[in-house]
């Protein structure tokens, strides 16, 4: 089943194991990293982007999905094991696992937990959840990773494949959440939107988890998939009105994604009259690839073998994401994505150069400015409590927001005890609701805006 919310879509043949793989790569690995008879759990991040990334996974013969959802067990395991010097994804993460252990059972579960480098404790997560099954007694449960450090290329010799199939996730994912946040604060049937959301999930992880066929027919599968769900969506019956706020949502990537580690701060928006515009997956995917090249370009190997693979990999890259973006076209006139994460590099580089920072504090900075000027009404970042680079970002926003003619930027830190974010919300809309009558940049909306029933 596919579970959102509240929600629960039966049919797609979760928890299911997908057929024996039998590409002896794949068998191989799967020997070598311990999976055999256990499946490999991933944290969520969203939890669409996680199942959709979990298909990509199945579709090289691993038996993948998300941890299920998140609940105060959640808190209380993780509590268990960290001192507190931990950001509060950390206790998540590994609060999520020891759940998955004690539900699932050690001879079932692996886990698979990314990396990155950079200045983020992100870098030490996988280290530390190690290190804490380890001394659990659970040396035997393995914990997989993939890093930002090699492009992704760490999880085996078959990770050109993976890779590229998970880009499609990542890019398809962020499109259906567009989509979803796009609908629902305009919906007549409360729900509607949630469920053209979950039926898309189900549908496009089909599509990218299917075995043993070429790239070209898993994509046409996929670009079908996403038709189908950009119908979904226009079938909702809606109101949409022009005069709700458009409120952009950047920050730390797990907290601004992960729905318990906001306390759903998105629906708080929504019910309290906003509209929200969420910072997607995909542009930390670009940054990678361009700190990449910038790195190499500083070392002198601008011309290597290792930049070549790199720009034609961005190449084919663009290209997928082209395809899989067109049947939305019309539906995001207004909310286009900047055309390269150099555009916010750039944005951001007068408060913090890119040269200098790194990480999430540079993609907020950029993407707040960029939505100003998409005609965003305010900025919330969402960062967990401690987060340098939520401490960095707020203490720049209030020149960034000078200099965006007042635009409201307020940052919203998380480690699991907010009290009272309906009123904060509440006062944050009508600070946005101020600007939005004295602001400058002019939204531009889809034609869905302008038929009969909209205001």
């Amino acid at each position: 089943m596919v579970e959102y919310g509240s929600l629960v879509v039966t049919g797609d043949g979760r928890g299911a194991a997908p057929a024996p793989p039998t590409d002896p790569r794949v068998v191989q690995a799967i020997r070598d990293f311990g999976l055999e008879g256990r499946t490999l759990y991933l944290p969520h991040m969203p939890y669409g982007g996680t199942y959709l990334l979990a298909a990509a996974i199945r579709s090289i013969g691993f038996d993948c999905w998300p941890t299920t959802h998140s609940d105060e067990r959640t808190l209380e395991l993780g509590g268990k094991v960290t001192s507190g010097e931990e950001c509060y994804p950390q206790k998540i993460t590994v609060g999520d696992f020891l759940r998955m252990l004690d539900d699932v059972g050690r001879d079932n579960v692996a886990f698979l937990m990314p990396e990155a480098n950079g200045p983020c404790r992100f870098g030490q997560y996988r280290h530390l959840i190690r290190r804490t099954l380890d001394d659990l007694g659970y040396t035997d449960v393995p914990v997989l990773t993939i890093t930002s450090n090699d492009g992704y290329s760490s999880i085996g010799q078959y990770s050109q494949d993976l890779i590229r199939t998970a880009w499609r996730a990542v890019v398809a994912h962020d499109a259906l959440m567009k989509m979803l946040l796009r609908t629902r604060p305009y919906e007549l049937e409360p729900g509607a939107a949630d469920q053209a959301y979950l039926d898309a999930l189900r549908d496009t992880g089909k599509a990218l988890s299917l075995r043993d066929v070429s790239h070209k027919e898993r994509l046409a599968a996929t670009v079908r998939a996403m038709t189908a769900a950009r119908d979904r969506f226009r079938a909702v019956p809606t109101r949409f009105e022009r005069s709700r706020p458009l409120i952009g949502v950047v920050g730390e990537i797990f907290c601004r994604l992960n729905q318990f580690a906001n306390a759903d701060l998105i629906r708080l928006v929504e019910e309290q009259g906003g509209e929200c515009w969420l910072a997607d997956i995909a542009e930390w995917v670009w940054y990678v690839d361009d700190e990449h090249g910038r790195r190499l370009a500083e070392e002198g190997r601008k011309a290597s073998r290792e930049n070549l693979i790199r720009v034609i990999k961005s190449k084919v890259q663009r290209r997928d994401e082209h395809a899989l973006l067109g049947p939305f076209h019309d539906e995001f006139v207004g909310y286009e994505e900047a055309p390269s994460v150099r555009e916010l590099l750039d944005l951001s580089f007068p408060y913090l150069p890119y040269d200098g920072a790194l990480g999430e504090m540079v993609l907020s900075t950029g993407t707040a400015i960029y939505l100003h000027g998409k005609g965003a009404d305010g900025i919330i970042d969402v960062s967990p409590f401690t987060c340098m680079n939520g401490i960095v970002t707020e203490a720049i926003y209030p020149a960034v927001s000078r200099d965006l003619d007042g635009m409201p930027i307020r940052t919203f830190y998380f480690d699991g005890t907010q009290s009272d974010m309906e009123r904060d919300i509440g006062i944050f809309l009508e600070l946005a609701r101020t600007y939005q009558r004295r602001k400058k940049p002019v939204r531009r909306f889809p034609a869905a805006f302008a038929v009969a029933g909209a205001v």
